[in-house]
């Protein structure tokens, strides 16, 4: 199987009342690339989407609505991605969990979409074979930011725990 299909679930604790479901296609690329295409659907004109930017680098993309990767492969050391659907992205590398963090230089490319009245981003990150993966997302509405993610660890929402690394890559095979 060159590709998966894997449902993100929100928080307990996290308010949720406009996107019903979270899908996440993780698909293998050439060159230990991974393509990612989340998919929300629900209530989409209650979530808050940003604006239409220019692709650039930003910081602090999780105070709104926002789609995040993480790879880790052996050690401590992590990698993490962050996506908006504003075409905004940033991308780092931690020595260990929550420090070290160092910008990476990588410019990423972010596309959205609507696909049978769902809202799509999709995008491409690198990954070694070996690496286990973290998917999350940020969901901002009315009512406060919601979060999902295909493992939740112990307590508030944290998506560096390593208790949410929970798709080991080597699971996509062809």
């Amino acid at each position: 199987m060159r590709f998966v299909v894997l449902r993100l679930v929100p928080h307990p604790d996290s308010p949720c009342r406009a996107v019903e479901r979270i899908e996440v296609r993780i698909e293998r690329r050439p060159a230990g690339r991974l393509a990612l295409a989340y998919r929300l659907q629900g209530d989409l004109a209650k979530v808050r989407i940003p604006a239409l930017r220019p692709p650039t680098f930003a910081d602090d993309l999780w105070q709104g609505t926002c789609f995040e990767a993480f790879t880790r492969a052996q050690g401590p050391s992590y990698h993490e991605f962050n996506f908006s659907p504003s075409g905004e992205y940033a991308a780092y590398r931690f020595d260990a969990y929550r420090s070290g963090r160092t910008k990476l230089e990588e410019p990423l490319q972010v596309r959205t979409s609507t696909l049978a009245g769902d809202w799509v981003l999709e995008c491409e990150i690198p990954a070694p074979e070996d690496a286990v993966l973290a998917l999350s997302a940020v969901i901002e509405e009315a009512g406060g930011l919601a979060y999902w993610a295909l493992r939740h660890a112990p307590g508030k929402p944290d998506f560096h725990h390593p208790d949410a690394f929970a798709m080991r890559l080597d699971e996509i095979r062809d």
